[in-house]
Parts: structure tokens; sequence; C-alpha cells
């Protein structure tokens, strides 16, 4: 049977990406109604028309308008939620009130207090499938899986995007280098351990054209999802740490302002007026040339796992490419090459969902949702390929 799909502010940047992956890699079969769920209805209305499929109508959701969200989700089998992380509450509830399968980009652990709900449903959340939480979940899966014992696992990012050219993304930015965030941590020696921003500054020696850049610890769930994942099949790791960079002028600007304490967004008068510092600085970029380019755009995924398999040691490295950004390649032009690498695995996420090849009911970690060889099988042929290598090596090298 013929299932449904709703984007949730699915004509956002990267939701929109996700939807356009389903919808090309769709038949009616597989989706007879795909519907675009936006506040901002002219966006829908534009992107409706842009991808040009039938299947596709636009409806008008405020997730806050609570039992009108519900309502018009019902019926339907799977909602991408794109909304923004301080927006993942408010929608993961309506989702699982609704009755219907989600999954998000984010994965920050709001999600966790509706699992009983979508258990009764006997329905699934995949919790955070994009690029970094997502498909850097199934690398983790995928290395773990060629090791009989895991001892480290380091996972690191370059986004190379601009650094406001939305307002969830600048979110994104403040949220990773607040200060005060109590969930910045590396697992290692069997415990959580809290770092500050900027901490365990690590080279890491990703592909042409990003090359190697200094990266630091950064607030992302996989650092709790997968050190739960190898615990329960039985290959608990020493170490596990999540890195990630942006363009290094990005780099320089956060440094500097977590350097002057402005990074805590404290409030402050200006002719009479309070505000907050960061959301001025936001605000001001967002409106400028400067916060909306980068010199070079795209993604890329770099992972080394340190194991042993028949008594011996081994270091895996798992990185990701994709088309060039420079306009040699259709669809994968400047910008376009970041929103695609983090929209395209969550719509893929989307298609194994509807095609009943998900594992599990309830909140399920990305690890655990998805076999990575069904996720790459459906990049791949997309222009997202992942590379994975491994060399004997006389002792783990910390």
């Amino acid at each position: 049977m013929a299932k449904k799909l709703f984007a949730l502010a699915g004509a956002g940047r990267i939701c929109g990406w996700a939807l356009r992956t389903a919808v090309q890699y769709s038949s009616k079969d597989l989706f007879d109604k795909i519907t675009i769920g936006e506040y901002n209805t002219d966006a829908a209305e534009a992107l409706k028309k842009e991808i040009g499929d039938p299947r596709i109508d636009v409806v008008k959701i405020d997730v806050n308008d609570e039992a009108d969200a519900i309502k018009k989700l019902k019926g339907y089998d799977v909602v991408l939620d794109g909304t923004t992380i301080k927006l993942n509450d408010q929608s993961t509830k309506v989702i699982a009130e609704a009755g219907c399968s989600g999954l998000n980009l984010n994965g920050f652990g709001a999600e966790y207090k509706y699992q009983d709900l979508f258990k009764k449903n006997n329905k699934i959340h995949a919790l955070g499938y994009g690029m970094t939480p997502g498909l850097t979940d199934s690398m983790v899966r995928a290395g773990a899986e060629k090791f009989d014992k895991v001892d480290t696992v380091r996972i690191s990012h370059c986004a190379f995007r601009p650094i406001a050219y939305s307002p969830a993304i600048f979110e994104t930015t403040q949220y990773e280098y607040n200060p005060d965030l109590k969930n910045r941590v590396v697992y290692e020696d069997g415990e959580m351990k809290q770092v500050p921003p900027f901490a365990r500054e690590r080279l890491i020696p990703t592909p042409a054209p990003y090359g190697t850049n200094p990266q630091y610890i950064i607030p992302h769930s996989e650092v709790i999802t997968a050190t739960d994942y190898l615990k329960k099949i039985g290959k608990p790791p020493r170490l596990i740490e999540v890195r990630g960079t942006w363009p290094q002028k990005n780099m320089r600007l956060i440094k500097a302002l977590y350097e002057w304490g402005i990074m805590k967004n404290e409030s402050f008068t200006y002719n009479n007026q309070e505000m907050k510092i960061i959301d001025v600085i936001g605000a001001y970029l967002q409106q400028k040339e400067a916060g909306k380019v980068t010199e070079v755009y795209g993604y890329c995924l770099y992972i080394q796992m340190l194991g042993e398999r028949g008594g011996k040691k081994y270091e895996q490295v798992l990185y990701h490419t994709h088309p060039k950004s420079d306009g040699s390649v259709k669809g994968w032009e400047g910008l376009t090459a970041y929103i695609r690498n983090v929209g395209t695995p969550m719509g893929v996420a989307a298609l194994l969902i509807a095609q009943g090849k998900a594992q599990g009911i309830g909140c399920v970690t990305p690890e655990e949702a998805f076999d990575p060889k069904d996720v790459f099988a459906m990049l791949e042929p997309i222009g997202i390929k992942i590379h994975q290598s491994e060399r004997e090596i006389a002792d783990f090298n910390y």
C-alpha cells in the first residue's frame, strides 16, 4: 500500500533537499501523497512549483498550535521534521500524538519523552539523521562490524558553509559554542567528561578541497548514541570524541567571540533598549553579504577507528566525498553542495522507513535504525560516496 509523506518546515533549505530526494527516488507506489507543511506557505508553493510533482500539495501548519498540527498530521505515515533545534520537543510531540513515524536532523534528546507514545503506536522516530548526526553514526556501525573489539572512535566533520545564511544555521553556531552548555562531552575510560568550547584541538586530514584543519570537540549526539550502541553489541569503546569545523574564517570569529565572553549571549542595554549580544551579531550577519558567502562549499565526514580483529590491531578510516561545488556538476553548485549533503541522507532515511527497512520502534538512534549497507547504496548514485580503508598497526597511537 502506498504511503503518505509530510515534510514539516519542508520549504527550508535543508529539509527541502530531503523532500526533493524523497520525491525523486520514489514512485506513487511508495508515496502517493507528499505534503509540504509550512507556516510560510509562499515558500512552500514556490518549492512545489519548482519540483513539479503532481503528488505534492501545501498545508499551512504551526507546531505550536498543537491541536491543529496534530489534526493535519494524522493519516501520514512518515514525517520529515525540518524544524529548528529549539522546536524539536514540540514538533516531536505532535508527530507522536498524530500517530506518525518521523525523523529529524538534530537528535539532541528532547524526543525521548515521547518514546512510549511512539511504541504504543508501533511507529519509529529516527533521531538525528542528516550528515552529522546520522550518516556519521552509520559509518561508525559499518566500521564496528569489521572489528571484534573497538578501542577508539574519533568522529570529525568539515561543514563548509556561510556562518549565517539562515537563522537556524546561526542558532546552531550559538548552540555549539555556548560556554554554559552541559552536553559538550567526550566518552573516556568509562565515563562522560564535560569539556569547554575549543577543547582537545586535533588536526584532521580531510581530502581536497577541505584539507587538514584544526578541529575541536562539539556537542553532537553521536558521542552518546555510538557509545550506547557499541556497548549493546559487546564492543565497548575506551574513547569516543566528536569534532567539527567550519571554514577557518568562521572559526576565528567564533573563537574571538568566545574568548571575549560574548558567546554567553548576555543582555545589555543600548539606546534604552535591552538586547542580547549574540542575537544582535546573528541578525547583523544574516543581513550582510559576509554572513551569506564563503570561499569553499560542501561537507566532509572523517572517522578514525582503532580496534582489534583476530588478536591483531587495526586502524580504520572512513570518509565521504561528493561532487564539486564549482559548477562543474549540475545541482551541486555553491551553497547547494552543503545543503544537499545535509538534506539528502534525511531524505534517504525517509525512503527506508517507507520501504519497511528501518529497524525498531519508538525513538531509535541512527546506529540502530538503518543498515549502513542500505544507506550507502542509496547515497552513492546521488553522488555521496563512502570510502573505507584499513591498515594493521603495531599498537594504538592516541
